[in-house]
């Protein structure tokens, strides 16, 4: 049967608008699935092994109310997180965009340096090298003359490479499946690893959803149009498509790691992932391991330039109009700074207690504004998902201050 035009042009924009929710959901999810993500969880899970499932589950839920409730006033309000900061309190959204800023720039190195990583293990050419193509790939990507539709698309297929090769090493590693859901709802933890398993939980959280990783999504469907209370559903859709999508990868590789750990190795502590991909999978293993590393860091770069562009392009008119020549520069210079140092590991810690600050700082803000009429106008915010936010505030602004005050010191002893 022939579809008439207004047919055609329904079901264009229907497919158009599907594409844009996914490449929004994909951007978020490869935006926190970066090299750190990797060495996260291989390291929890040969700590806590099957019990470390429960910590994935706990962060799930928590990670899925911290994006609904950003995604959704950043919909409503149809303004980027730092314009409603400024709103809330003139100001308010210098700061926020320059914490973002901050911690985006310090992890974009160590990205640009896992994607190096990545072509050193699939080449054997030194990393720096590696490092300089990765740059020229991703800036390839913002000088296209459709960026937003290459970005997505993008991040789209290498998500589905990376989630598809770490399922093969997943099989190759034959992890207890049984015990992995039995212990993900009812897990084993003595009581002096109950301190390090929550540090656990709120880690993953921050890993997903802090810093400037939670809001590559949100501006993102802005960007495309996708805002107003009418939006909302797709909105939700999208931020729980992206948390899902970055729960696969990393179940994926929960499994991955927990078979090579329950059938009794010892995983290589200066490159545990690695380790991971060829004792499951010997060589090949290995390789796979270098395409899913620069896959996973690449994807990264790109989510981390957009979302730095989008948190300063509305400061004025001239930021806006060359924001795509500030994304080049923020790629150039992280790479530059990553060619001449190496991997600068005291900035990167620092960084990512700074980025643990983010997410109470930037959800605080947005929960005000969902209870402000200049912002969000007749919108009603739902009252669980601000109690939950809440929540979460509460529990990252307690650990991230106990982070400053406690450990950064020992960095410079």
């Amino acid at each position: 049967m022939k579809l008439s035009g207004n047919e055609r042009r329904k079901s264009l924009e229907k497919k158009l608008n599907r594409s844009l929710l996914l490449g929004a959901a994909f951007l978020m999810a490869t935006s926190a699935t970066g090299p750190g993500f990797l060495t996260q969880t291989t390291v929890f899970t040969s700590q806590f092994a099957a019990n470390f499932g429960f910590a994935i589950l706990t962060s799930v839920i928590l990670d899925i109310g911290v994006q609904m409730n950003i995604w959704r006033i950043i919909a409503v309000s149809e303004k980027r997180a730092q314009d409603i900061a400024n709103i809330i309190l003139p100001g308010l959204g210098y700061f926020l965009a320059l914490l973002i800023i901050f911690g985006g720039l310090a992890f974009n190195i160590g990205n640009i340096a896992g994607a190096g990583l990545g072509f050193d293990v699939l080449f054997g050419i030194d990393a720096k090298i590696g490092a300089i193509a990765s740059g020229m790939i991703a800036i390839g990507i913002f000088l296209s003359k459709e960026a937003g539709r290459a970005m997505d698309r993008f991040t789209q297929v290498l998500g589905f490479v990376m989630i598809s090769l770490t399922l093969y090493v997943a099989l190759k590693s034959a992890p207890p499946v049984g015990e992995a859901i039995i212990r993900t709802f009812y897990p084993v933890v003595t009581e002096t690893e109950r301190t390090e398993f929550f540090m656990a939980i709120v880690t993953l959280v921050g890993g997903t959803v802090g810093g400037y990783i939670t809001f590559a999504g949100g501006h993102r469907l802005l960007d495309a149009g996708v805002k107003g209370p009418d939006s909302l559903p797709q909105v939700t859709k999208s931020a729980v498509s992206g948390i899902l999508i970055t729960t696969i990868m990393r179940t994926v590789l929960f499994l991955a790691i927990l078979g090579v750990v329950a059938a009794g190795f010892s995983l290589d502590v200066t490159n545990p992932p690695a380790s991971v991909f060829k004792l499951a999978a010997g060589d090949i293993g290995y390789k796979l391991f270098g395409i899913v590393m620069w896959a996973a860091a690449i994807t990264s770069v790109v989510g981390s330039a957009y979302t730095f562009v989008s948190f300063i392009q509305t400061f004025s008119n001239r930021l806006n109009k060359n924001h795509k020549w500030i994304t080049i520069g923020f790629i150039v210079v992280s790479t530059g700074i990553f060619i001449l140092t190496g991997r600068p590991v005291k900035t990167l810690i620092l960084a990512g207690a700074l980025n643990g600050l983010i997410l109470p700082v930037a959800l605080s803000i947005l929960l005000i504004a969902a209870h402000n009429r200049k912002i969000v106008n007749h919108y009603k915010h739902p009252i669980w998902l601000t109690v939950f936010g809440a929540l979460v505030v509460t529990v990252m602004s307690y650990l991230s201050i106990y982070m400053l005050i406690a450990e950064i010191p020992k960095l410079f002893m």
